[in-house]
């Protein structure tokens, strides 16, 4: 049962939709029905620019820093209580799920790059900061979103096999295929549209 609430508990704060109450709390525009319709950062930069880019830029980094927070902060305090690693990689994917598939939104969400991250950073965080260097790199040559965080999650794969090719305690890549599957899904849209070279690039 303490398990069943612990999970619980990391799908609801992942759910929280933290781009779309801060757009609308400080900007007064609902970022689920502009640009990409996506309730990250990126989105929230995207629409919010339009009126007012000093807050835009603002925003978004709160957006980040939150989306972060909610899983890594979780993680963070049960690897304190020394809780068993399988529960922290479950909490890990329940977290990115419930950002991808927020039950506040009936089951809409955002890309889950900024939770996945802060919840491999308290995992993995070598394989994290090798991907944020490439994700640094890719975006601020081409300056599109989706390609910088395509490449970064390409490259936390691999280096998870490098840095953690045995996966202690859990002995499996599992739950990182399943956290890749989930935030490649959310990216198809912005797949085909980097195909077809229409992708927006954020400025």
């Amino acid at each position: 049962m303490e398990n069943l609430i612990i999970y619980a508990t990391a799908y609801l704060l992942g759910s929280i939709p933290f781009g779309l109450i801060l757009a609308k709390t400080f900007a007064k525009v609902n970022i689920q029905n502009q640009g990409s319709k996506s309730i990250g950062a990126t989105n929230v930069l995207r629409v919010v620019k339009q009126s007012n880019p000093v807050l835009a830029k603002k925003l978004a980094i709160i957006t980040i820093v939150l989306d972060f927070m909610k899983a890594a902060l979780p993680l963070l305090i049960l690897k304190f209580l020394n809780y068993d690693l399988n529960l922290l990689w479950s909490v890990a994917v329940l977290a990115v799920f419930g950002h991808c598939y927020s039950i506040y939104l009936f089951f809409e969400g955002g890309k889950g790059v900024a939770t996945g991250a802060g919840a491999m950073m308290v995992l993995l965080p070598l394989e994290v900061m090798t991907a944020f260097i490439i994700w640094i790199i890719v975006g601020k040559i081409f300056k599109i979103s989706s390609l910088a965080s395509l490449l970064a999650l390409l490259t936390f794969i691999i280096s998870s096999f490098i840095f953690n090719y045995n996966m202690e305690v859990i002995n499996t890549h599992a739950p990182i295929f399943i956290i890749a599957f989930i935030i490649l899904y959310k990216h198809i849209p912005n797949i085909k549209r980097l195909i077809f070279k229409e992708e927006c690039k954020v400025i």
